[in-house]
């Protein structure tokens, strides 16, 4: 019997990701041609109607872009403090779609902003150690043995540990800048981590989120992510994700 599984169905529309569609259906908030269905395998034929929470769906074309962050943006589709929002710079087109993780307001660089709902499930999720790289600076000399330390893992909060990959690239008295590599996703972790040790970033860059890299882009810029790129994105998932 053809048709679409019901969580791929939901996932497409890009309202959530798969594993939280699943959740959808066991809670009885799908609704299908005027019926609940609870059935996880339940498979969606093209004149189907479907309701998630009263609310009818239908599958979107999956888009992909990269976008460069300017400072003094939040990653948030709105604000109630009425600060600018990344979407303020986005056409209208682009407004449904939503960011992989997020960036500081004063952080720059490299946001992928999609509406596939298991693409940014996979991208995000804490079991899948996706890098994610960044060109930071401090405004001092940054001691051997901390670095080290970072690398072993340092407790940022109470009962929160963070680690990074910190290759040095320019050192001297007053500046250290750093390549970071973090596999984790906690909030504003590169500054809590250098703040840890009295230090205060200056600038924090994203510079690639797993396989897709800011390169071409200018600040303010998005370009569509080509085909390609997203077949080597969802293939490096798939190997990292068995590790």
């Amino acid at each position: 019997m053809s048709g679409i599984r019901l969580n791929k169905y939901i996932a497409s529309s890009g309202l959530c990701s798969r594993r939280k569609a699943d959740e959808l259906i066991e809670q009885g908030s799908v609704n299908v041609n005027g019926r609940i269905v609870k059935e996880l395998g339940y498979l969606v034929q093209p004149k189907d109607k479907v309701f998630v929470n009263q609310k009818l769906i239908r599958p979107a074309k999956l888009e992909y872009y990269r976008f460069y962050k300017p400072a003094g943006y939040i990653t948030t589709c709105d604000d109630e403090k009425g600060r600018k929002t990344i979407y303020d710079l986005l056409p209208e087109n682009m407004l449904s779609l939503k960011p992989v993780g997020r960036l500081d307001k004063d952080s720059t660089g490299l946001l992928i902003l999609t509406n596939d709902g298991d693409l940014i499930n996979e991208l995000t999720h804490p079991s899948v150690k996706v890098p994610k790289v960044y060109l930071v600076t401090v405004a001092a000399r940054v001691q051997k043995q901390e670095l080290e330390q970072m690398a072993n893992g340092i407790e940022i909060e109470p009962g929160k540990t963070a680690y990074a990959d910190i290759q040095v690239l320019e050192i001297d008295s007053k500046h250290t800048e750093m390549q970071i590599t973090l596999y984790q996703g906690m909030n504003r972790q590169i500054r809590k981590m250098f703040e840890h040790f009295g230090y205060e970033v200056k600038t924090l860059k994203r510079i690639q989120h797993a396989t897709i890299r800011i390169d071409g882009l200018r600040r303010g810029e998005f370009k569509p992510i080509k085909p390609v790129q997203i077949r080597e994105l969802k293939n490096f998932l798939n190997r990292i994700s068995n590790l």
